[in-house]
């Protein structure tokens, strides 16, 4: 599996989107921080920053007896550098072309 597959995959899940929206909205969280958030097991919550981990999305520091988890944006940024960004180029220049004839017709 290539590191965009493990990225989608990932994604692909509701409580990973969560966890990752916990992380933006405050980084360094601790798994008892994480678990307190959802209904769910601890085991289960860990099984979910497995996933995000090998995607790279969540990377881990020691603090002390603590394993905190941070949120790392890069994988995200170069999925949507590579598949979305190409894709509404087109669209953008397009819309840029209109406002430039509408403007020229209004003159």
């Amino acid at each position: 599996m290539d590191d965009d597959d493990r990225v989608f995959k990932a994604l692909a899940d509701p409580t990973r989107r969560f966890l990752l929206d916990l992380l933006f909205a405050r980084d360094g969280r601790t798994l008892t921080e994480l678990e307190s958030e959802l209904e769910m097991s601890r085991f289960g919550v860990m099984k979910h920053l497995k996933v995000l981990e090998e995607a790279d999305l969540v990377v881990t520091r020691r603090a002390g007896r603590e394993k905190l988890h941070f949120l790392n944006p890069i994988p995200i940024r170069q999925v949507h550098d590579r598949w979305i960004d190409k894709y509404t180029e087109h669209h953008v220049t397009a819309l840029l072309d209109l406002k430039a004839e509408l403007e020229e017709h209004e003159s």
